[in-house]
């Protein structure tokens, strides 16, 4: 009759934790980038009983004990968001947030910039990755499409600046196409330019015969002349000759550069028939393309789907300048719980570590989907029917306990009897 109170009382402790670890997931099923855990039950030490037939073959048992509380690997679903900065992981893998003086890694991905542009969680704890190194001040140096990851020791919060200036890179090449024909008269063709001080110039060049004709083709005097765009002001003026064979393709010429308000700018008319021409019986006609980029100011951050912070300017221009860190376990149910959505590293899950691809580089090592977040991979229908076993098992030992002690009233009352 004892062993029936041990035996009880086992099962009310022990069920007692299971319906806390099931009452806690029911709790956090909308807690974003939850890891549900399920209690695991062992029995404790059996006793033996000897039969007269069989000899030992008989056990039993003397109780139930929670051995240890598992990690739920499941999938959380994903949820479709209205910010470029939410981010889920579809499969392994931890972001890694640092604040209250605490490292920590989550699944929720729930980013945003706070007002010192730091990218954070939404309780303030700062997520970690490699930065660019492509600004300087509030300047940016250089245009990346993406960013590699440095090594996890190396991570640092990603921290940008409120104000981001992307300077203006001043045309160096302009190139002209069409046809200037065979007859007399004067053909422009013209071409936009940016210089280094942020302005759009304009690059005109002017054609006529030359007075002195050599057959067979023809020559032309050309005049190029660079202007700011209100015309009131001439930073550059060139004069050179261009010759054509007798099929109007390019044979010479001696324009090949000229000043935008102190950047030099190639000019080049093509070779050939690719180009500039100048063809009988064919329509005139004139285009041209070049390079260089006005300057912008910031309009705002977001993330891609790689992990990459981009930062998009006025002009139209974007440029990673960061990147999101994934890290990776060796043992993810080694780590330790520090609330709802967030653990760190412990001696049984080991130190976290980045994916290497076949090239000795850092990858993500998972896929990212921007605009979503990972729902609480706990769900009210294994939760609901966990609850009610667990409840259900906990009555029945609370009712051993009952019995047991009703045995020992009736066996007290019996030698009180005698």
């Amino acid at each position: 009759m004892t062993q029936a109170f041990y035996t009880g009382v086992s099962g009310l402790k022990t069920y007692s934790e299971g319906i806390n670890v099931a009452s806690n997931n029911l709790a956090n099923i909308s807690t974003v980038g939850f890891r549900a855990y399920n209690a695991e039950y062992s029995n404790l030490f059996d006793k033996a009983l000897a039969t007269a037939s069989r000899g030992l073959g008989n056990d039993v048992g003397v109780g139930v004990t929670v051995s240890t509380t598992s990690m739920s690997q499941k999938q959380g679903a994903l949820q479709i968001t209205d910010r470029s900065t939410d981010l889920a992981i579809e499969g392994d893998g931890w972001f890694g947030v640092e604040g209250n003086g605490l490292s920590a890694y989550t699944r929720n991905g729930s980013f945003g910039f706070d007002s010192n542009s730091d990218l954070v969680t939404e309780d303030g704890f700062y997520v970690l990755g490699t930065m660019g190194n492509n600004i300087k001040g509030t300047t940016l140096t250089s245009q990346l499409d993406a960013i590699p990851l440095a090594s996890s020791a190396s991570v640092t919060k990603l921290r940008f600046p409120n104000t981001l200036t992307y300077p203006p890179v001043a045309t160096t090449n302009a190139n002209f196409m069409g046809n200037l024909g065979t007859q007399a008269g004067i053909k422009t063709m013209s071409a936009s330019l940016i210089d280094s001080q942020n302005n759009k110039n304009n690059l005109h060049l002017s054609f006529q015969l030359s007075e002195t004709q050599t057959p067979p083709g023809t020559q032309w005097d050309v005049t190029a002349q660079v202007e700011s765009l209100d015309g009131k002001t001439v930073y550059s003026k060139q004069t050179g000759k261009v010759s054509f064979d007798s099929s109007g393709a390019l044979i010479s010429t001696t324009l090949t550069s000229i000043d935008n308000n102190g950047t030099p700018v190639k000019i080049n008319l093509g070779k050939n028939h690719s180009g500039v021409t100048a063809t009988a019986n064919v329509g005139i006609s004139a285009s041209s393309s070049s390079d260089g980029t006005m300057g912008g100011e910031l309009r705002g951050y977001d993330i891609n789907q790689n992990g990459d912070v981009i930062a998009t300017f006025t002009n139209g221009v974007q440029s990673a300048v960061g990147k999101v860190a994934v890290f990776h376990f060796q043992n993810d149910q080694g780590l330790e719980r520090l609330d709802g959505n967030k653990f760190r590293e412990s001696a049984n899950s080991g130190k976290a570590f980045f994916v290497k691809n076949k090239n000795g580089e850092n990858i993500i090592g998972a896929h990212l989907k921007n605009f979503a977040l990972e729902s609480s991979n706990a769900t009210t229908e294994d939760g609901l029917t966990n609850l009610i076993i667990l409840q259900r098992s906990y009555d029945a030992n609370s009712k051993s306990i009952t019995t047991a002690d009703q045995m020992i009233q009736k066996a007290l009352n019996m030698n009180a009897g005698k």
